[in-house]
């Protein structure tokens, strides 16, 4: 049978937080254990289903791995191979807080992710290009290689917990389980403190990444960079950095999803007579056929001339608005020409000229006769 989805596994999307990614295997893992259900071979099955899958996704690159590669990049350690979390370890982690544990042990805390709002134009949207960001985080400490202790030295455990990280409380019947006053959950002390990072392990600094964004993004878009977000406590794994697209407004084009829409204005003399025109497009210039009586926001589609969408699909197209303009700053010759024109006009009648005129004045008139008492 072959492997589902490790994130459909656990009904959870690619994005999500590893608090969540935890909170969903807690769910399943409480729903299919084989305590609660003894004798049944398919509760057992989704139990190790959702156990394999949180084994890869909890690990910072192995989930990295599984997202570039699918099952393939992770075949050689999840599921009970070389290097994977045992079963105890799992169980003992998950619902540890709750049962008490068994395993124990303290936890390093992978490190923050990051997000980072890039600003781009509707070209560069478009196209794709590779864009130089610097950005603030925290860096692993290269004097002390993330230990936090000085050179020479290392963390010692810590008593109280007994290098656990946590200690159990009793409160009447009940046994509670929290994290270490002394060391706060780290399970180990720092005598001797590192003097770069001061026994942090993590050093502020600012670092630069060239990004690749993809042709056909959009406003929202994220791009996720895995393990360029701040580097974790005690040497643990960095988080991820999101890098979230903020599109600018174009002066001739607005982008709705795959389309492009620009308004194009015309001289009545065009909208009346036709004619040729050439319009913009983000490709280059291209002709439009105007025919002859246009009118005001008649919409012109050109098939293909949008946006090729980043996530797959056919290229969108590129709907030009038409907008008649009235002249201005008219001349005395001018004037008198337009009066002309006017009269001329008059003897066809404003139904064969002005058929939307003829329509709007007999709405109005069958309006007004309507409202009579």
């Amino acid at each position: 049978m072959a492997q589902r989805d490790y994130y459909e596994v656990l009904g959870v999307s690619k994005s999500t937080s590893e608090a969540e990614l935890k909170k969903a295997f807690r769910r399943l893992a409480m729903k299919h254990h084989p305590d609660r259900n003894p004798d049944n071979e398919e509760s057992d099955h989704l139990f190790k289903e959702a156990k394999e899958a949180y084994d890869v996704l909890s690990n910072a690159n192995k989930r990295a791995a599984y997202d570039q590669f699918g099952h393939a990049g992770v075949n050689q350690s999840a599921g009970g191979g070389g290097g994977g979390q045992g079963f105890g370890d799992a169980f003992s982690d998950i619902f540890g807080d709750i049962f008490g544990g068994g395993g124990g042990g303290s936890r390093v805390r992978k490190g923050s992710d990051l997000q980072y709002n890039l600003e781009l134009n509707l070209e560069d949207a478009v196209s794709g290009t590779t864009v130089k960001i610097r950005i603030p985080t925290m860096k692993h400490c290269t004097s002390c290689s993330g230990s936090g202790a000085k050179e020479g030295s290392s963390p010692e455990n810590c008593g109280t917990c007994a290098g656990h990280g946590q200690v159990r409380m009793q409160q009447g019947f009940f046994s509670v389980q929290q994290a270490c006053p002394k060391c706060h959950g780290a399970g180990t002390i720092i005598s001797d403190p590192c003097n770069t990072c001061h026994g942090e392990g993590r050093v502020k600094e600012h670092k630069s990444l060239s990004v690749e964004v993809p042709a056909g993004v959009d406003n929202g878009d994220r791009i996720r960079l895995t393990g360029e977000g701040e580097a974790g406590e005690s040497g643990a794994p960095a988080g991820d950095l999101f890098v979230q697209m903020h599109v600018k407004p174009h002066p001739i084009f607005e982008r709705d999803n795959a389309d492009l829409f620009c308004e194009v204005p015309i001289s009545i003399v065009t909208a009346a007579l036709g004619g040729e025109l050439e319009v913009p497009s983000l490709n280059g210039r291209l002709n439009l056929k105007i025919p002859s009586g246009t009118q005001t926001h008649k919409l012109f589609r050109m098939r293909g001339k949008g946006v090729k969408p980043v996530r797959g699909g056919a290229t969108g197209d590129l709907i030009c608005r038409i907008i008649v303009e009235t002249p201005v700053k008219l001349n005395n010759e001018q004037k008198d020409l337009l009066e002309k024109f006017s009269k001329s006009m008059d003897k066809g009648g404003i139904t064969k000229h002005s058929p939307n005129e003829k329509t709007w004045l007999d709405g109005m008139k069958k309006f007004f006769e309507e409202m009579k008492p």
